[in-house]
């Protein structure tokens, strides 16, 4: 069986979606996205965040089902756990060496990617995180259609007296010779303000807009398939021709020709398609890059004219502080701050005492890896559970890493004596290497095929006429902050290109 459609995407996470948007938007040519995971809720790529706790908890362990994830520990080992809804690329990872293979990568597996999981964090880059060879004009553009994609916005959560408080204090600090847009100020966030305070976070619904609704998509041309893998991107002299498509429910192979065909399934599985298709520039799988990350927790002293209703819970913890975003900022500190309220940290935080009364957030530190080619995929003759190249990771953190390590942990101290000190038990730890899910790099656009990249600036494959990749992996610089933005960025780029190339 084969279907002839116009354009091919793999992947359903926010950039699969960004391009199923901008594409639907742009032309009517059809469009099929596929993805080898399910639908987690009954609206499309929701965040799971907005659900109820009960139908929450059922999405994860609807996401636990995925063949990747079902693959058992061993009971005896102390092995690394993996976030909510994500499943480990190792699953008897245990962490030591803590860096040592990127023991913590992780992915997720079902319709909306990360998408559905993430914490929103929309931080543009700054400085050197700043990718070079694109027009600033493009990439500004570009900015604001992925923040009006994901609905960003820095008014999330009320400003309060502690969360102004809290910016102030840290800007005391840290102001030094920052420019305007680099001071202390609320995280640009993926969401929508509520009047209860409380944000509804975006998913790939966001981004979808009116294509979240099935009628809407078969109105317009576009078709969302879940439990569908694909096996194989078909080439033929320099073309993506289309791909080879496997229903995992029924174990049905079937193609699919194709105009044009994008890869945007992650910053692991993207390279291991192209692996497995047969298309292996060099630079594939190469520069890996993951961001080191600190965490602290931190007391904050209540300013005078906070509500103690309102400011401070009963408990003592902070609930109405917001996230706080510290930008990266050469070379003072070179670093991405976010300081999240307890409620909105990704990371569980385990604290063995607490000051009574004072609000406590959550402090990480995101640093800019040094990038190295030896930071790599590699891909072994045998296959996974769903039959495609296994992947370990050749990966370890350089003597620059490790002393950038002791400077954020010397800026924990710097922040905490800004606030109101480093909360007893919440001492600064540095997390197993992949913990941030921000992998980068590994199929980098570049301005010149000279095997240090895998695409060009508008992420078309050197050598291919039609085959475009999307995602973090696209990213080719060494960054601190979130780089969700920025990836939907370059899918909107990309996206213009092909509506130019094909479908003027």
């Amino acid at each position: 069986m084969t279907h002839d459609i116009d354009i091919l995407i793999i992947g359903s996470g926010p950039a699969g979606s960004t391009f199923a948007r901008h594409l639907a938007d742009g032309t009517s040519a059809t469009i099929l996205m596929v993805d080898a995971g399910s639908a987690l809720g009954t609206v499309t790529g929701e965040n799971i965040r907005n659900l109820p706790t009960p139908a929450r908890e059922a999405a994860y362990s609807m996401a636990q089902k995925f063949p990747l994830a079902a693959v058992p520990a061993d009971p005896q080992a102390d092995v690394l756990q993996a976030r909510p809804g994500t499943h480990l690329l190792n699953p008897r990872a245990t962490g030591t060496p803590t860096h040592q293979g990127m023991p913590a990568a992780a992915m997720s597996s079902n319709i909306g990617g990360m998408g559905v999981h993430w914490t929103c964090a929309c931080p543009r880059p700054g400085g050197s995180e700043r990718i070079s060879f694109i027009e600033p004009a493009l990439m500004q553009s570009a900015f604001e259609t992925a923040e009006r994609y994901l609905h960003v916005t820095q008014q999330g959560f009320p400003a309060t007296p502690l969360s102004e408080g809290i910016i102030a204090a840290l800007n005391q600090r840290f102001a030094s010779d920052r420019s305007r847009e680099r001071l202390a100020q609320p995280m640009p966030l993926a969401c929508t303000p509520q009047p209860d305070g409380k944000p509804r976070w975006s998913g790939t619904d966001a981004i979808l807009g009116e294509l979240r609704d099935a009628d809407v998509r078969t109105r317009r041309g576009l078709e969302i398939r879940p439990d569908t893998l694909c096996r194989q991107i078909l080439t033929q002299d320099g073309e993506a021709c289309g791909a080879l498509l496997y229903h995992l429910p029924t174990g049905q192979l079937y193609r699919v020709n194709a105009r044009v065909v994008i890869v945007a399934a992650d910053a692991l599985r993207t390279p291991q398609l192209l692996y497995a298709s047969g298309i292996r520039p060099y630079a594939l799988g190469r520069w890996l890059n993951d961001q080191p990350q600190v965490i602290a927790l931190i007391d904050v002293d209540a300013p005078s004219n906070a509500d103690a209703k309102t400011s401070v819970a009963a408990d003592g913890r902070d609930n109405v502080s917001g996230v706080t975003w510290l930008p990266f900022h050469e070379p003072d500190f070179p670093f991405h701050g976010q300081l999240m309220q307890m409620d909105t940290s990704p990371i569980a935080f385990k604290q063995e005492g607490q000051n009574a009364g004072k609000p406590v957030v959550g402090l990480g530190l995101f640093l800019a890896k040094e990038l190295r080619e030896e930071d790599r995929i590699i891909f072994e003759e045998q296959t996974d559970a769903l039959g495609m190249p296994r992947m370990r990771l050749a990966y370890d953190l350089t003597p620059a890493d490790l002393a950038g390590l002791d400077r954020a942990r010397a800026a924990v101290d710097k922040v905490g004596a800004a606030l109101g000190g480093v909360a007893n038990g919440g001492e600064a730890i540095i997390l197993p290497a992949g913990t941030s899910l921000h992998y980068q790099g590994s199929h980098r656009i570049g301005p010149e095929d000279d095997d240090t990249c895998v695409a060009s600036p508008a992420s078309r494959v050197w050598g291919f006429n039609n085959l475009y990749l999307g995602g973090n992996g696209v990213i080719p610089t060494a960054t601190g902050c979130n780089p969700t933005l920025t990836s939907v960025a370059l899918a909107v780029i990309a996206a213009d290109d092909i509506l130019r190339r094909f479908f003027a």
